[in-house]
């Protein structure tokens, strides 16, 4: 059973247009990244109070909080980071969802390619977070997005078996991304294969190498329909996050448009139909 979800942000800022638009579309979850322009983490407490309002009244719920923790270089201060991560739980009590995307950390400036000195040091911070997450009752979703130490498969593969011994499923795990995989120049079907005992969330945008913007699901060389084949397989159940990076995107963000949204959304139901999943 997947159950659809999206980063509505890619829509519009206006978070009511958001509603909306993945009330057309079937959908009734968000990936809260951002509203008015403004990131989850540096909302304020009326702003958040709004938002929570406008879904509780549309009857709409929460997948995760969308959060940027981990997108600081691995060796900017430690502490500042860990007040931003202690809002992002503070917002998952909030909205009643266990689940806050995360990052494995920038390189830092003048960076050679080379991560084994800044290995230990992701894999502390990492299980820092992971301690907090567990006394907290909340999971991190490691997201293997570009240039982070965790955008090769290979290493993501390191940060869950570093981490996996030590703390439960119901803390740590996976959001496949395998447009990132495509962009970083990673084969996608490898990077599920390496990664997919950890998997529990999908984040579904397509990509074309050298493109400037996203495909949608199946027209670019992700192997969507071959992954969610798999997983469906494997009897996945969980999120599919929708995030397709149609009219372009990157690091800081991505944008689709209320135009395009409905369509990347029908051509991701088409493809689970064919694997034989059930969605809502």
């Amino acid at each position: 059973m997947f159950t659809l979800s999206a980063f509505a942000y890619e829509i519009s800022p206006d978070p009511q247009v958001q509603i909306d638009v993945l009330k057309s579309c079937g959908a009734r979850h968000i990936e809260f990244r951002s509203i008015l322009g403004t990131n989850v983490l540096a909302l304020s407490d009326l702003q958040i109070q709004e938002f929570k309002a406008l879904l509780d009244k549309h009857g709409f719920k929460l997948s995760a909080i969308g959060s940027p923790i981990g997108k600081i270089k691995i060796d900017d201060p430690f502490d500042p980071h860990l007040e931003k991560f202690q809002r992002a739980i503070d917002l998952c009590k909030l909205f009643d969802t266990p689940n806050i995307r995360i990052f494995s950390y920038y390189p830092p400036d003048n960076f050679n390619g080379d991560w084994a000195p800044w290995r230990n040091e992701v894999m502390s911070r990492m299980t820092r977070k992971c301690e907090l997450a567990a006394k907290a009752g909340v999971r991190l979703i490691h997201e293997n997005e570009h240039r982070i130490y965790g955008d090769d498969p290979v290493r993501v593969v390191d940060v869950m078996q570093t981490l996996a011994p030590k703390f439960s499923a119901k803390t740590i795990g996976c959001a496949y991304d395998p447009a990132n995989y495509v962009f970083c120049g990673f084969d996608p079907w490898d990077g599920w294969q390496k990664t997919k005992e950890w998997a529990i969330h999908f984040h579904i945008k397509d990509w074309k190498k050298g493109a400037q913007h996203g495909s949608l699901a199946g027209e670019g060389e992700g192997r969507i329909p071959e992954v969610i084949a798999d997983a469906v397989k494997r009897g996945y159940t969980g999120f599919a996050t929708m995030e397709p990076h149609l009219l372009g995107g990157g690091p800081t963000g991505g944008q689709t448009g209320p135009e395009l949204f409905p369509k990347a959304v029908a051509a991701f139901k088409r493809i689970l139909e064919q694997a034989g999943a059930t969605y809502q």
